[in-house]
């Protein structure tokens, strides 16, 4: 076994993080104390404690815990824990169902779970890493509280970490492994929040020191780690809208350096360049438009770029763009003149056309009034005063305003 699971916490006390929820009077806390337990789903990054807190609740609380992988287990296999549980509760012990990756379940399968959560049956804990808004059912998630767990910080995986060095044990304290806090930074750096990526590195690099005085270095967890991105960023999850979504809002804000990080912490983990080059092509006509005419030339330049020269020379031009983009004056009359002409839309959909608008192609036409009032000449062009170029209930309504 690895020391990621070996150095898995069984009770409350010796579990780091989430405060918010497992502190004193918290929801964790409280079930635990009071041995009260409901259906919960825990939503948060990976390695942050959610499998945990699922087994130190079914221990505290002394219920029958069973697992199931979503990517894996299905109807059948939920069917088969019904059973177990209908037995189970003729012996008044608990039944505790936890679903790791529940978002990977449509919504059939997640509607089979529904009348034995409702008739207390069954307790379900779901795990994870998608928004449950977009994911989970709402018949599911009315039935269910949502637990939000944050990534881990700093001075919790630092502490970890301390764990798995001295722990004896479960951890690498037999081998009195020995890291300065340079390289402990570095280490936790690599793991981005997530404890079993820090565990399986350290246990990696361990493996590399034969000998060395038990130290171990910053080289050691490079070659551990095999490569600069741990594997965190997928384009099919949460993270790689919110990314995206912190890299507008940066060049929205004008704070170019933060742009630039989302920018770089994009690519680096294989975000396509051209998908990062349209949404500066929209955003050059949604939050800058008018205030500076340059920008969506600006825009689709490094489109063409990106697609002309490919990567990595591409990086050069995004950053370019990304700056010019960052520091241009911004403005939403582009954005909301297009809202405006939506909702105008919306509330008139089929009016006239106005009989001075229209081309009097023929005699008949132009007899019932095709045209007229309409003049198209060196001095004027348009309507006369007295007319709209809007449909007649529109007139005088202002989409575009300065």
């Amino acid at each position: 076994m690895s020391i990621a699971y070996n150095m898995r916490p069984q009770t409350l006390d010796d579990f780091v993080g989430q405060e918010h929820l497992t502190g004193k009077g918290k929801i964790i806390e409280r079930i635990i104390t009071t041995k009260n337990i409901y259906s919960m789903i825990f939503w948060g990054p990976p390695g942050s404690g959610k499998t945990t807190l699922a087994n130190i609740i079914a221990q505290s609380v002394n219920a029958d815990y069973h697992k199931l992988e979503a990517i894996s287990g299905g109807k059948k296999d939920f069917l088969n824990i019904v059973k177990i549980a209908q037995e189970n509760k003729k012996n008044k012990i608990p039944t505790i169902l936890f679903i790791d990756e529940i978002h990977r379940w449509n919504k059939a399968q997640q509607d089979i779970l529904l009348p034995h959560i409702e008739n207390g049956l069954i307790t379900l804990i779901g795990a994870t890493t998608e928004n449950p808004s977009f994911e989970i059912t709402n018949a599911l998630r009315s039935r269910v509280k949502i637990c939000i767990l944050k990534t881990l910080g700093t001075e919790d995986l630092r502490k970890i970490l301390h764990r798995a060095l001295t722990d004896n044990n479960n951890g690498l304290g037999n081998k009195k492994l020995k890291m300065d806090r340079e390289t402990e930074d570095f280490l936790i750096s690599l793991s981005q929040g997530d404890a079993r990526i820090m565990l399986n590195g350290i246990e990696i690099a361990s493996e590399t020191i034969l000998g060395k005085n038990g130290k171990i270095t910053k080289e050691m967890i490079k070659e551990a780690f095999q490569s600069k991105s741990t594997g965190l960023y997928d384009k099919n999850t949460e993270e790689h809208h919110n990314i995206i979504s912190a890299f507008i809002k940066s060049m929205r804000g004008s704070d170019t350096d933060a742009a630039l990080y989302y920018l770089i912490r994009m690519l680096e983990n294989g975000e396509d360049p051209k998908f990062i080059a349209r949404r500066m092509i929209i955003f050059a006509s949604e939050d800058i438009g008018l205030a500076d005419r340059g920008a969506l030339i600006q825009a689709n330049e490094a489109f063409e770029a990106v697609d002309r020269i490919g990567m990595p020379e591409g990086y050069l031009t995004l950053t370019h763009v990304v700056i010019y983009l960052s520091k241009a004056p911004k403005s939403r009359k582009v954005a909301n003149a297009l809202d405006n002409a939506k909702k105008l839309f919306e509330e008139y959909p089929n009016e006239s056309i106005p009989l001075h608008l229209r081309n009097a192609t023929t005699e008949f036409n132009k007899s019932i009034g095709y045209a007229k009032g309409y003049t198209w000449s060196k001095d004027y062009v348009g309507p006369k005063k007295t007319l709209s170029f809007l449909p007649e209930k529109l007139a005088g309504k202002r989409i575009y305003k300065e």
